[in-house]
């Protein structure tokens, strides 16, 4: 099996802990050697934010109970990368 290198998550998460914590516990996780996170939309009691995590060989179950621990959900997978490399998106003729 190819290994799980980029996973990008649309998560639902509380405003505590702040956004800078949960990144840090994410990159904290095993095999994690790096994670972004973007604010997308931000509500009275919750926020929508986008969590980009590369390393290899990711343990998603582990990332997802990170998430979990500090109150988040995530709401869906958008992007993954799998094998010995990460293949960057090209403009096709399709992206028109």
């Amino acid at each position: 099996m190819s290994d799980l290198r980029r996973i990008v998550l649309d998560v639902l998460q509380p405003h505590d802990p702040s956004l800078i914590e949960l990144t840090r516990r994410v990159t904290e996780t095993e095999r994690v050697e790096a994670a972004s996170a973007s604010l997308i939309e931000l509500d009275t009691e919750v926020r929508n934010v986008k969590i980009t995590v590369e390393g290899e060989d990711l343990d998603y179950g582990a990332i997802e109970d990170v998430i979990n621990d500090l109150g988040g959900t995530v709401h869906s997978i958008d992007q993954v990368a799998c094998g010995t490399y990460v293949v960057e998106d090209k403009r096709t003729l399709q992206d028109r």
